[in-house]
């Protein structure tokens, strides 16, 4: 896996449902290195703190890969890296394989992978379309954020190295598929149930269809 983008965010307004609100989601690429700090990256814009930013979502990172896809399906867009307000744009990022755990060295920081990204209405602002986030959803390929274990900077040609797989064989697309399953499979429930790596509170919540 290889960085091809390290992208920032500035402080964007927007109106939704009639209420003037701030987003971070306009991400655009820059020359310098990114610094993962434990919460965030450094000098980008995390507008919403309950739902962006945090131990357990402190770098945001997407494939790529998938680009293509999305660039068929909306031909009229600005394209550029950043599109899906990622921090890091990652080429080789595929979450079939990487589990949820699994700690890299990610240039001279170290980072665990902790949840998918789940889209909000952001994303449909961002592509001028809320029917996105359906589409999101169904393509099942959401991106990983990371935990940070050890600070430090991320510069355009790093690596993403595995460190240490985890034990727990949840991959970040198993997570994301179960999530928004009707019908809970019950052994991606139990991994994720136990699988320390993922937020207390989103564990607690799975417990009810265990």
């Amino acid at each position: 896996m290889k960085i091809i983008s390290t992208n920032i965010g500035r402080p964007t307004q927007i109106t939704w449902n009639g209420k003037e609100t701030t987003t971070g989601i306009y991400k655009f690429p820059v020359q310098e290195p990114l610094f993962l700090d434990v919460e965030e990256v450094k000098g980008d814009t995390v507008a919403d703190r309950k739902v962006h930013g945090g131990e357990y979502k402190a770098c945001y990172l997407f494939a790529s890969d998938h680009y293509p896809y999305w660039r068929e399906k909306y031909p009229h867009l600005d394209w550029n890296w950043g599109m899906f307000g990622e921090n890091l744009t990652v080429e080789g990022l595929d979450e079939s394989q990487i589990r949820i755990g699994s700690i890299y060295r990610l240039g001279s920081a170290l980072v665990q992978i902790s949840q998918p990204r789940e889209p909000c209405y952001k994303l449909g602002i961002r592509f001028g379309d809320q029917n996105i986030l359906k589409a999101f959803i169904d393509h099942g390929w959401p991106g990983t954020y990371l935990r940070i274990v050890e600070t430090g900077k991320v510069s355009v040609g790093d690596g993403m190295e595995l460190v240490e797989e985890s034990k727990n064989p949840l991959t970040t697309q198993q997570f994301y598929q179960l999530l928004f399953a009707k019908e809970k499979d019950k052994t991606l429930l139990q991994w994720a149930i136990d699988n320390e790596a993922l937020p207390p509170g989103k564990r607690e919540r799975l417990k009810k269809w265990a």
